[in-house]
């Protein structure tokens, strides 16, 4: 039956052009903050706010985003390695032996950034509007996150796409028959690069995954790979309801004008959407083997859920303006 059971080996790669690289994943985020300039766009004719206004927010939302992204992800899940490859923090290679970064740097390779955390994406967006309204003092700091969240919910229905065509943030083992689920060829804990290329003998990554699927002599190989849930799937889908309800209270509620209510229901909404899913996500590493009963993402997103009750139910005090 469709969407039962299917096999999923993309190249990540949309296209190469010399040392240029565009992969879906990085697309997918400069799509994400595309729409979200336009959705903030509207919203700022809405309210008279100027383009000077929006392109300097959005300068500052994409480099606070980015900044906690990565700076989140290397903290939270993975300090031990980058602790030892400091440079790797900001840049978009990784140490891998073999290979050269643009035919010129020996025992590098291009990763594009990937390693991105949404937690600290999270943090980030709420520290970089802090500093965008201590410099732009006409705007109110809850004005902004009540509206930025909006777009930021879609955004993050588009990274999950990414990281689906990535193949990683992959779900927990499953049955076939159940309902999306997916064997992940190219799963770096299912089957890493170098097991591939040992198996079909061939000198690429990208060649070992492609025969993997399309060479019979490899179809035992093949079923070996276990399906999993397509976590990403289940999160961005649920993000895009996660936006629609807060563009409908915007646009048609009263809701959007009362300070921090549309910010405090994004966390709620989209942290609990995030604990949920991770019971069916695999460990993404962190600090869980030392507390235990969750998953790291799972500690992370319940301060964001508390957060939001407070903003949603705190007493509210006279209408405060943008």
């Amino acid at each position: 039956m469709f969407l039962l059971g299917f096999t999923w080996n993309p190249d990540d790669t949309i296209f190469k052009l010399g040392v240029l690289q565009i992969k879906y994943y990085n697309l997918l985020w400069i799509i994400a903050f595309a729409v979200g300039w336009y959705l903030m766009k509207q919203v700022f004719l809405r309210e008279g706010r100027s383009r000077e206004q929006l392109d300097s927010l959005f300068i500052y939302t994409v480099l606070a985003t980015m900044l906690g992204a990565r700076l989140g992800h290397v903290f939270f899940y993975d300090w031990a390695y980058y602790s030892q490859h400091l440079a790797e923090i900001l840049l978009p290679i990784r140490e891998q032996a073999g290979s050269s970064l643009f035919g010129i740097i020996n025992g590098y390779e291009f990763t594009g950034f990937t390693g991105l955390a949404s937690h600290g994406a999270a943090i980030g967006v709420i520290i970089g509007m802090y500093l965008f309204t201590r410099k732009h003092k006409s705007f109110n700091m809850l004005w902004v996150l009540d509206r930025i969240v909006i777009p930021v919910s879609l955004g993050a229905f588009l990274v999950r796409l990414g990281n689906f065509f990535n193949s990683e943030i992959n779900g927990k083992i499953t049955d076939a028959s159940f309902f999306l689920a997916t064997r992940f060829v190219r799963d770096s804990d299912d089957m890493p690069a170098g097991e591939a290329m040992h198996i079909t003998g061939e000198r690429t990554p990208e060649a070992a995954y492609r025969a993997l699927t399309d060479d019979p002599q490899f179809a035992e190989q093949l079923q070996a790979i276990p399906y999993r849930h397509p976590a990403q799937l289940y999160e961005g889908l649920l993000y895009i309801g996660v936006f629609a309800i807060l563009y409908w209270l915007y646009w048609k509620t009263s809701k959007g004008q009362r300070p921090g209510y549309l910010f405090g229901l994004f966390l709620v909404l989209l942290w609990s959407i995030r604990f949920v899913v991770e019971f069916v996500k695999k460990s993404q590493g962190g600090f869980e083997d030392t507390l235990g009963y969750l998953s790291t993402g799972q500690w992370l997103s319940i301060p964001f859920v508390l957060l939001g009750l407070y903003f949603m139910f705190r007493p509210q005090k006279s209408a405060s303006h943008a």
